[in-house]
């Protein structure tokens, strides 16, 4: 299984495909894709499409697990996120992914088992959950391999029996 996860937001979004065959999980790709504050927020949610359209079509992922919006003190932001995320699940839905949200709780409880844990406390197991993780620097990035780890502890096999 392939998938591509994905933390929302629309400054920063981390990027991550992760394939799990068997039970190695490997990391292929991870980013924290960047928009500048000086674009009309219409051309950021562009560029955004533009870069997860461009992901899914060079590692053909079957499944996108992205994390569920959290709800901000900051009205403005969480709005700006949602229409962020609007726009992952829309590239996500045309190019035919199965889609799979998760909480923030369920993310601490797949990655560490705890689900009151720290930032830190995550990142910190996902560099000894999957290799490639050791040497990345932004949280965003971290928090999407994270919320892919998280697919892989939730999901069922599907069921090949023919009906």
């Amino acid at each position: 299984m392939r998938i591509i996860a994905i933390d929302p937001g629309y400054e920063r979004i981390g990027i991550a495909v992760l394939e799990k065959t068997g039970s190695n999980e490997t990391l292929l790709f991870s980013e924290c894709f960047k928009t500048k504050a000086s674009l009309p927020f219409f051309d950021r949610l562009g560029l955004i499409g533009q870069e997860v359209a461009r992901v899914i079509n060079e590692y053909s992922p079957e499944v996108l697990s992205i994390e569920n919006l959290f709800i901000e003190t900051n009205q403005k932001t969480a709005m700006r996120v949602a229409e962020a995320r609007g726009t992952i699940l829309y590239q996500a839905h045309i190019l035919g992914l199965e889609i799979h949200e998760y909480t923030p709780l369920q993310i601490k409880v797949a990655t560490t088992g705890y689900g009151k844990a720290t930032k830190t406390q995550v990142i910190s197991m996902v560099k000894k959950l999957i290799s490639g993780a050791e040497s990345i620097k932004q949280d965003d990035e971290m928090d999407a391999i994270a919320i892919g780890l998280t697919h892989f502890a939730y999901a069922r096999p599907k069921n090949n029996v023919a009906k």
